[in-house]
């Protein structure tokens, strides 16, 4: 909260907790849970599991791009790329999306495995599963560049 003040209401929290006596993380976490559950109201849990897999990703995709680092930079197009990915596989097994109990909330910790920086679950992905399978299909010349 103290890193995004502006983002987290810091201001306002802290008006509440001087007047409700109350720690200001327990009414950052209401509003945290209230403005979940209206998203999930309005548009329900594949709404919320889709904004799991692109606001923050897509926050440090920007600023990745403004970064001198190159190595966030492979880290958050990597992550696209497995995104895009298993985005076209679930619309093509929707079928089978709606047989699985709980999916929403799994498609949600796959997406904070894939994306939290201690686990880099995209690279692991890419590089086991996506890059040996499309490096058949793309020219001999780029296998020989990127090994």
């Amino acid at each position: 909260m103290v890193r995004y003040p502006s983002l987290c209401f810091t201001e306002k929290c802290q008006q509440l907790e001087t007047q409700f006596g109350q720690s200001k993380v327990y009414f950052f976490l209401a509003f945290v849970v209230i403005a979940f559950s209206t998203l999930f109201a309005l548009g329900g849990s594949k709404l919320v599991s889709d904004l799991f897999g692109f606001v923050y990703p897509a926050y440090m995709s920007f600023k990745a791009v403004d970064s001198a680092d190159p190595n966030d930079d492979t880290q958050w197009l990597t992550y696209w790329v497995v995104f895009a990915c298993f985005s076209i596989l679930e619309s093509g097994f929707a079928f089978i999306v709606g047989a699985i109990p709980f999916y929403f909330f799994l498609k949600c910790a796959l997406f904070i495995w894939l994306y939290h920086p201690s686990t880099q679950g995209a690279s692991t992905l890419y590089c086991k599963l996506i890059r040996p399978n499309l490096l058949q299909f793309m020219d001999s010349n780029v296998e020989k560049k990127s090994d």
